[in-house]
């Protein structure tokens, strides 16, 4: 009581002081009649407030004390750009404190926390302080980013990580072939686990896709083809010989490896100003200044960790199950088929089809003259030899149009005799979907192709 007759006094006279002062106040200038406004404010609320009005909710600060002192032993992960996975504050952490009911049960001390780490990241750091014994084809500095990354890949997202090395390690003999052939250091094979993971499916904000996250423009200047059919940007091999001249082109630009992933990742226009500007011939100068993103400046130390882990993942507790590579051969297929048919021919599933050519957007072959449709190893015969006894309507009979800039599907529909259902039918599109100039269409015909016509020949296996 004595506590409220103490603010209310002075606040008393302080309003009546300041009826007073506004009568004069108002012949003031409209800025000192402001001020004079926002210095009066102030001054109440620093007479009004006590002091504990600041503190807030102690349960609100014991929760994010809890939260402070439980995660006070792992580093926080800066934030970097698209395509990177990063994983928040586990929510089973944060339900028990979150609870008011159960704000009044003690929480760990400062050194029970720390005793309650996981061992996982106790032994990621003792294996970081142990000197470097691994051999490199490519200069790998070890700084204090790149350890923050290897105990982000070696713990927060261990399991992921573990994934991303079994499906790359099906690839793995096919990346080091190709980058053999372009005299590219075998390490950067694992540029591909920063980019997506090896995911054929992978695709940013940013619109990069496949594994090695190649953008429209990039891949078609290294001869990959986009359209409605096809991205080849998702074909793991296709891709990867774009990547292998993508990175030596830009090796031979810059004559550093740092420098050139630094390119791959932000572009060789953006990483060429920067070097110009910080005047500057080395990718580390280029991390002390604002003239990179984040991303980019966190790109080649998240590559040295995931080096460094993927050369020997045993030694930070990565168990990787031994995968079979990826085998395939090729048939050319000379008209358009649907993938349940081929995968109905070949005696395989749909799935397993559907994975080995990623590249197909559709689930229906292109109109080329001639498409080179993987199936798995040892079921080209067994392809060639059921494709060849299926009735006609088994095959999709249409000629190629490429669509125009005045072209609609009712249009098309009407000019061909055919119906627009048919045209989405037989080009495997939703009803929601449509055509744009340059796309080329499988236009129905009613009559049948010549018998003569082989649907397939013969292509050597891989």
């Amino acid at each position: 009581m004595k506590r409220t007759e103490d603010v209310a006094k002075p606040l008393q006279l302080a309003f009546q002081g300041l009826f007073v002062y506004s009568l004069q106040l108002m012949r003031k200038p409209m800025a000192t009649r402001i001020s004079i406004i926002v210095l009066w404010g102030g001054m109440l609320a620093a007479g009004v407030l006590p002091a504990e009005g600041w503190a807030g909710s102690s349960d609100l600060y014991r929760l994010d004390e809890a939260l402070r002192l439980h995660y006070a032993a792992a580093e926080p992960v800066q934030e970097a750009g698209p395509g990177s996975v990063f994983t928040a504050v586990p929510t089973e952490n944060l339900a028990p404190l979150a609870n008011r009911d159960a704000a009044s049960q003690p929480l760990p001390l400062a050194s029970e926390s720390a005793s309650a780490a996981p061992l996982a990241m106790e032994t990621t750091a003792e294996i970081l302080d142990q000197p470097e014994t691994l051999d490199f084809d490519i200069p790998v500095m070890r700084t204090a980013k790149v350890d923050k990354h290897v105990r982000f890949f070696s713990f927060r997202i261990r399991d992921r990580f573990e994934f991303w090395l079994g499906r790359l390690e099906r690839h793995r003999l096919m990346v080091e072939q190709i980058f053999t052939e372009f005299n590219l250091p075998a390490d950067l094979i694992f540029l591909s686990l920063v980019e997506s993971g090896f995911s054929t499916h992978a695709q940013s904000r940013a619109q990069a896709v496949g594994p090695w996250q190649f953008i429209k423009g990039t891949a078609k200047a290294y001869d990959l083809r986009v359209d409605n059919w096809i991205d080849e940007r998702r074909d793991p091999v296709k891709s990867t010989v774009a990547a292998a001249r993508y990175l030596r082109d830009l090796h031979q630009l810059f004559g550093s490896w740092p420098l050139a992933m630094a390119a791959y990742n932000a572009g060789e226009r953006k990483v060429g100003r920067a070097l110009i500007r910080a005047q500057a011939d080395d990718f580390w100068d280029l991390t002390d200044t604002k003239l990179l993103k984040l991303e980019t400046k966190e790109y080649v130390p998240r590559f040295l960790a995931a080096a460094l882990i993927a050369k020997d993942p045993a030694r930070f507790g990565l168990a990787i199950p031994s995968q079979a590579p990826v085998e395939y051969e090729e048939v050319v297929v000379t008209h358009p088929i649907h993938l349940k048919a081929a995968a109905l021919a070949a005696g395989v599933s749909y799935e397993e089809l559907k994975v080995l050519n990623p590249e197909l957007k559709k689930d229906l072959t292109p109109p080329d003259p001639a498409y080179h449709l993987k199936v798995p190893a040892g079921r080209k015969d067994a392809f060639l030899a059921n494709l060849g006894t299926y009735q006609a309507w088994k095959r999709v009979h249409a000629v190629r149009y490429q669509v125009r800039r005045s072209d609609t599907l009712p249009l098309l529909a009407s000019r061909h005799r055919t119906t627009v259902a048919a045209i989405l039918e037989a080009n495997a599109m939703g009803k929601s979907e449509k055509p744009k100039p340059g796309d080329w269409l499988l236009i129905p015909q009613t009559s049948k192709p010549v018998a003569s016509t082989p649907l397939v020949s013969v292509k050597a296996s891989r």
